[in-house]
């Protein structure tokens, strides 16, 4: 149970980033070789770690100082020894994500190596 929490605790911290626009929660989700990929309407995006939170810090105002609650929930987590897979739904840039992370332990500490994204259509 203290590792599903541990994962958890990166989940929302992957979350706030979010909310936040925040670039230093994001590197703090993810671990520094992570990859974001996906299809959006215009093709296949692939982006680094930091390209992501770039991304992410560019949207200003923040969802939060727009006041728009970042509608977000975990839909599962399975923990193989130190690795993990979690499947959560956020909703972001007015799309609804199904976002399929996957977590690596290093050095006692979770990190998100790869989140694949799927657009749910509304």
């Amino acid at each position: 149970m203290a590792e599903e929490q541990a994962v958890r605790s990166v989940i929302q911290v992957y979350f706030d980033s979010m909310s936040e626009s925040s670039r230093e929660k994001v590197c703090e989700a993810f671990h520094p070789s992570g990859k974001v990929t996906g299809y959006l309407e215009d093709g296949l995006h692939e982006m680094t770690r930091d390209e992501f939170a770039d991304l992410v810090a560019s949207l200003q105002p923040s969802p939060n100082e727009s006041d728009q609650k970042l509608h977000a929930e975990v839909l599962s987590i399975d923990i193989t020894g130190d690795t993990a897979i979690a499947k959560v739904r956020d909703e972001y840039l007015g799309m609804m994500f199904i976002d399929t992370l996957s977590f690596i332990k290093v050095d006692d500490a979770w990190s998100i190596y790869t989140k694949l994204f799927h657009i749910e259509k509304i």
